[in-house]
């Protein structure tokens, strides 16, 4: 996991952040545990109590489970709810302006997707 910290956002919604990336690219899969809080802090000089926010986080939206003594475990299904709640924020925040861009831009929307087509 390489990380890129930046001033825009807290590190521990930066490093939440990347954990969730890693679920939807699915790099982690169900059942995975995480790495292990200590480890994180180590490796990216961070403050053990910011990896451990960033976990909990997950955890309060079921995205991990603890298991006693053992770790952060992926939770069955925390791609797909991701994926769902992801593609619904999209749809709801971030379509609208690009569309408004695209019609201030005065393109053309079905150009654009053949563009992107070609380009794949």
């Amino acid at each position: 996991m390489t990380i890129a910290w930046n001033d825009s956002a807290p590190i521990y919604r930066q490093l939440k952040d990347k954990v969730v990336a890693m679920m939807l690219d699915g790099i982690l899969l169900p059942g995975e545990a995480l790495p292990s809080v200590r480890q994180i802090a180590a490796e990216y000089q961070l403050n053990p109590i910011t990896v451990s926010r960033a976990y909990q986080e997950l955890a309060d939206e079921g995205l991990v489970e603890k298991r006693r003594g053992l770790g952060m475990y992926v939770t069955e299904g925390a791609r797909e709810n991701l994926l769902a709640s992801e593609r619904d924020r999209f749809l709801k925040e971030e379509w609208p302006l690009v569309v408004e861009r695209i019609q201030r831009l005065g393109l053309d929307i079905g150009k654009l997707m053949a563009q992107a087509k070609e380009s794949n």
